[in-house]
């Protein structure tokens, strides 16, 4: 069955940067879109990034671009969120998506703060 599986949560503080992952398995990776949403404390859950099959097209959320950069290693079957220059903004459950069927992740928590 289709499984996500994330990593790579933590505490950090503002301006550090935290790589998370979203390990696959169940269905043929390169086949499929995938994306990361996260939810915030109080917060609606809201996309964050997206990647096409190949990699080759990305798209972020407005508030993340320039920061974030979400990638995909085929071989591995992995989906990577690289964060930089993190704000406490940043901090919330992050989840890793496969769009179609609606698949989710458990989700990551991360943390923003000095």
């Amino acid at each position: 069955q289709v499984r996500l599986v994330e990593s790579g949560g933590g505490l950090v503080q503002p301006g550090e940067s935290l790589r998370l992952a979203c390990a696959t398995s169940g269905f043929t990776f390169g086949a499929y879109t995938m994306a990361w949403f996260r939810q915030a404390p109080g917060k609606e859950r809201e996309w964050v990034a997206f990647i096409d099959q190949l990699g080759d097209r990305t798209n972020y959320t407005e508030s993340v671009k320039g920061r974030f950069t979400i990638s995909r290693d085929h071989r591995n079957k992995i989906v990577y969120l690289q964060m930089n220059s993190v704000t406490r903004a940043d901090t919330a459950v992050y989840f890793c998506k496969r769009p179609a069927g609606n698949y989710w992740g458990q989700g990551t928590q991360v943390t923003v703060s000095s």
